[in-house]
C-alpha cells in the first residue's frame, strides 16, 4: 500500500478501505457544505465526489462531515491523568490532536518529564503533539525542581513531535532582552517552529516587542479590548476555556465581529470531569452566541493545524489525514461517530477500540520537603493588617488588597468572619525548608484545611486553612501519599485524590479519578467553599507570572512591580 494506492482510489479505479456516503460535508477551506461521499485509503482521504465504493462503507444519510478537533493548548498533567486515559476522555468528544506542553511535570523533573510524557502518548487514538516548556521555572521568583535552558532544549527542538517553543511566560524577561530568554526564542526560530506566548494585559510598545520578536500567539485574553490588539498586532487568538480560567464568554464578541481564521479553541488546564465535552462544547457553546458554525469548526480544527505547521491535517479534503467527525446538526455538536486516521474509534460517546494500558518507567518520589512542625505554619504578627491575596472566580489575575487579620498570642491568623484565610506554600523538591506564607479571600470557607501538590508552575505543596491544626494534617497527607488532593476537617481527612506520579497524575483509570474528585467536591461545601473549583483557583495562586498578587515558597510576590512585598502593612 502506499501513494500509487491513494491515487488509484481517488480516480475510483480501486476500492477505498472506507466510505462515507451520502454526508453534508463541512469544508473549512471554501466555508461551505455540499452533499457528496468521502473515500479513505491508508489513512488519508483518497477523494471526495459520488459513486464511490469502499471494503466498508458508512451511510451518513445526511448528517454532517467535519474535520475532527485540535486543542491547540492544553496541559495533560492538569487533567491528573495519564495521557491513556486522557484519550479515553477526550476522543469521543472529538478531539483526535492535542498540542500539549509538558511544563508541568518539567517543573518537577526536568527533561525525564518530557520523556515520560512523550512514551506515555504513543501508540493512541490521539496525537500528542509537544510543545518545550520556556519557563521552567517561570521566574526566578520561586522554586522548582529543575531548571531547562535553551541547551537542555535544544536537544528535542528537532524531533518531528516537537512544533515548537511552549507559552512564553517570562515575558518581562523578553521585553527586558534577558539573555536565556532570547536564547530559547532564537532556537526555536532558527529550527522554523513557533513560539507560543503568554502575557496577560501586555499592551502599547512592550506588546508590540514581544511579538516583534517572534511570539505568535496568546491564550491570557480575558477581554475583548486585549484580544483585538493581540490580533492586530498579528498574533494568533487562543479562546481558553478551562475548569478555572474561563474566557469564551467575553470573547464572544471578538469571534464574530473579527475574520477568525487567526482564532483557535485550547483548554489549558481541565478536570476529568470538563473533558468529556471538550472542544466540541466550546464549538457548541460559540455557535449558540451566534458565531457562524462553519467559523467555529475552523476555529477547533485548521486553524491549529495551520498555526502550527502540521501539514494536511484539520480538514475534508483529499490528501489531508482522514481524522473526521460525523453528527447530527449544527446545534449539539456531539459527534456520533470518531474516525481517527481512517478507523472509527468512537461512537456514541464512547470508545470502540482497545488502548492497553502501558508498563511506563517509575518515577522517583517527588514530594521532599524539610521536617516540620506545626510551629513552622505560624506567621508572627508585625501589624494588625495583611496585604491579601483576592482571587475572582473563572480568572487567573489576582487583585491585592488589605485586610484586618486576627491577632493570637502573638502570631497572625485567619479572619474567618471577613473571609481572610491563612496560605501557605511549601518548598517540596529539595527540601529546603522555603515556606512563603501569606492569607488569601476570595474562597469562603468556614473551618478545615485544603492543600495540593499541584500550584503552577513549580508544583510546591500549598495549603489554605482556617486553622494551624488542620492545616499541618493536610501537609502530612500529602507526604504519604507523595502527592495529591486532600480535605481535613477538624483533625479528620474528609476527602483525599492520590496524585503519586510527580505529584500531579494519578496511576487510576478516570472512572476511579472522577469519582474521587466528586469526594472532594462534596467535602469542599462540607466546609463552606463558596466557589466552583477551589483546587484548581488554588493552583495558580503561586503562579509568580500573572498579576497581580501571588504567593511562592520564597515569598509574597508582587507581580505588576515584579518584587516581592511585605506582607504586614506599613504604618
Amino acid at each position: 500500500m502506499g501513494l500509487e494506492e491513494i491515487i488509484k482510489s481517488a480516480k475510483g479505479e480501486i476500492k477505498a478501505d472506507l466510505v462515507i456516503k451520502n454526508a453534508q460535508i463541512i469544508n473549512v477551506h471554501s466555508e461551505e457544505i455540499y452533499t457528496a461521499d468521502v473515500a479513505i485509503k491508508d489513512g488519508i482521504i483518497s477523494g471526495i465526489g459520488e459513486n464511490y465504493s469502499g471494503i466498508t462503507e458508512i451511510d451518513a444519510k445526511g448528517k454532517y462531515l467535519s474535520p475532527s478537533f485540535i486543542d491547540g493548548h492544553v496541559h495533560i498533567e492538569s487533567s491528573m491523568l495519564l495521557p491513556s486515559e486522557f484519550a479515553k476522555m477526550v476522543v469521543p468528544a472529538g478531539t483526535t490532536t492535542i498540542v500539549a506542553d509538558p511544563h508541568e511535570i518539567s517543573n518537577i523533573i526536568g527533561l525525564h518529564g518530557i520523556s515520560f510524557m512523550r512514551e506515555a502518548s504513543k501508540d493512541l487514538p490521539l496525537d500528542v503533539y509537544m510543545m518545550l516548556p520556556s519557563c521552567v521555572p517561570a521566574s526566578p521568583y520561586e522554586t522548582s525542581g529543575f531548571e531547562l535552558n535553551s541547551y537542555d532544549l535544544s536537544f528535542l527542538i528537532d524531533r518531528p513531535w516537537v512544533l515548537g517553543i511552549g507559552e512564553m511566560m517570562n515575558f518581562p524577561g523578553v521585553i527586558n532582552l534577558d539573555k536565556e530568554v532570547i536564547s530559547k526564542i532564537k532556537l526555536g526560530k532558527s529550527n522554523n517552529k513557533r513560539i507560543d506566548g503568554h502575557a496577560p494585559y501586555l499592551s502599547g510598545k512592550n506588546l508590540c516587542a514581544y511579538a516583534a520578536a517572534g511570539i505568535n500567539s496568546d491564550h491570557e485574553c480575558t477581554i475583548p479590548e486585549e484580544a483585538i490588539e493581540k490580533l492586530r498586532n498579528g498574533m494568533y487568538l487562543m479562546v481558553r476555556e478551562g475548569s478555572a480560567a474561563r474566557d469564551l464568554d467575553a470573547l464572544i464578541p471578538v469571534l464574530k465581529e473579527y475574520p477568525g481564521r487567526k482564532c483557535m479553541f485550547v483548554t489549558d488546564d481541565r478536570y476529568p470531569s470538563a473533558l468529556k465535552e471538550h472542544i466540541n462544547l466550546m464549538v457548541r457553546r460559540a455557535a449558540a452566541k451566534g458565531v457562524n458554525p462553519i467559523k467555529a469548526i475552523q476555529m477547533a480544527s485548521i486553524n491549529a493545524a495551520e498555526y502550527f505547521g502540521i501539514k494536511n491535517l484539520g480538514a475534508v479534503a483529499p490528501g489531508y489525514q482522514a481524522d473526521l467527525l460525523l453528527f447530527d446538526d449544527l446545534e449539539k455538536f456531539n459527534p456520533e461517530i470518531v474516525i481517527k486516521k481512517g478507523i472509527v474509534v468512537a461512537k456514541n460517546g464512547k470508545m470502540i477500540v482497545d488502548i492497553e494500558k502501558k508498563n511506563l518507567s517509575s518515577l522517583r518520589g517527588t514530594v521532599n520537603i524539610r521536617w516540620l512542625d506545626e510551629e513552622d505554619l505560624k506567621i508572627k504578627a508585625e501589624g494588625t493588617r495583611v496585604k491579601a491575596i483576592e482571587v475572582t472566580e473563572g480568572q487567573l489575575v489576582t487583585k491585592s488588597i488589605t485586610a484586618d487579620i486576627k491577632i493570637k498570642n502573638g502570631y497572625a491568623e485567619s479572619n474567618i468572619d471577613d473571609d481572610i484565610i491563612k496560605i501557605l506554600v511549601i518548598e517540596r523538591h529539595k527540601a529546603s525548608g522555603n515556606i512563603g506564607k501569606g492569607f488569601v479571600k476570595g474562597f469562603g470557607i468556614k473551618s478545615g484545611a485544603i492543600a495540593s501538590t499541584v500550584a503552577h508552575d513549580s508544583h510546591n505543596m500549598i495549603v489554605i486553612g482556617t486553622n494551624d491544626n488542620d492545616m499541618f494534617k493536610a501537609i502530612k497527607e500529602l507526604v504519604k501519599s507523595q502527592g495529591g488532593k486532600v480535605i481535613v476537617n477538624n483533625g479528620e481527612v474528609k476527602a483525599k485524590l492520590e496524585l503519586p506520579v510527580a505529584g500531579l497524575m494519578s496511576d487510576d483509570t478516570a472512572e476511579n479519578v472522577t469519582e474521587k474528585c466528586i469526594e472532594l467536591k462534596e467535602a469542599e461545601k462540607e466546609i463552606g467553599c463558596k466557589i466552583a473549583e477551589p483546587f484548581m483557583t488554588m493552583s495558580f495562586l503561586s503562579l509568580s507570572v500573572i498579576p497581580e498578587l501571588k504567593l511562592t515558597d520564597k515569598g509574597l510576590m508582587d507581580v505588576v512591580n515584579n518584587k516581592f512585598t511585605d506582607l504586614f502593612e506599613k504604618t
